[in-house]
């Protein structure tokens, strides 16, 4: 089956939204690319600063409420329509809660065909990088770099340590079928 949807997950900083620009300028046919960056920024202000939607804590934890996973689900389901529909769709995500954000989205996809994708880079640099974007609260790529992966099973993973978004996404897409 062809592949309908690139689910890349990795946390704060780590580069996936590089990489994500980049499989679309490498992938032969055209790739939608959604992240859970622009799901957040389309929440109403009230859901960015409270306990039933979305909570950023001055040390960069993250705390999810239950309006916020009601809005998830659908917007993934809205997502997985497109790509049952014939986009093709590339994810940018961040699964706070490791195998089950995971285990979310294969049961929206229900057997849709995708590539999972692991986006690694060492906690240091990924602080780094949060500290030179400015616009991350400092404290999230040191708390996520790791446990977003934990549990999590992949197709393939990259490393931006020390590896650029390019060669990145060009490894990602040789595993495009």
């Amino acid at each position: 089956m062809t592949t309908r949807m690139i689910i890349l997950n990795g946390g704060s900083s780590s580069g996936k939204s590089g990489i994500v620009r980049c499989l679309q300028a490498v992938l032969p046919d055209p790739w939608l690319a959604f992240g859970c960056d622009s799901f957040v920024d389309a929440l109403p202000a009230e859901m960015r600063a409270s306990d039933e939607g979305i909570v950023f804590t001055a040390d960069g934890e993250v705390s999810i409420g239950a309006d916020f996973r009601a809005l998830e689900a659908a917007w993934t389901a809205g997502v997985v329509a497109m790509a049952r529909a014939g986009a093709r769709v590339v994810i940018d995500d961040v699964f706070l809660g490791g195998a089950t954000s995971q285990q979310r989205w294969q049961k929206a996809l229900d057997g849709l065909p995708v590539l999972w994708v692991g986006v690694r880079c060492e906690s240091a640099v990924a602080a780094g990088r949060e500290v030179a974007r400015g616009d991350r609260i400092q404290g999230m790529a040191a708390a996520q770099a790791d446990a977003v992966h934990e549990g999590v099973f992949y197709d393939v993973e990259v490393d931006t340590t020390r590896t650029e978004s390019l060669v990145c996404a060009r490894t990602i897409a040789a595993h495009v079928g």
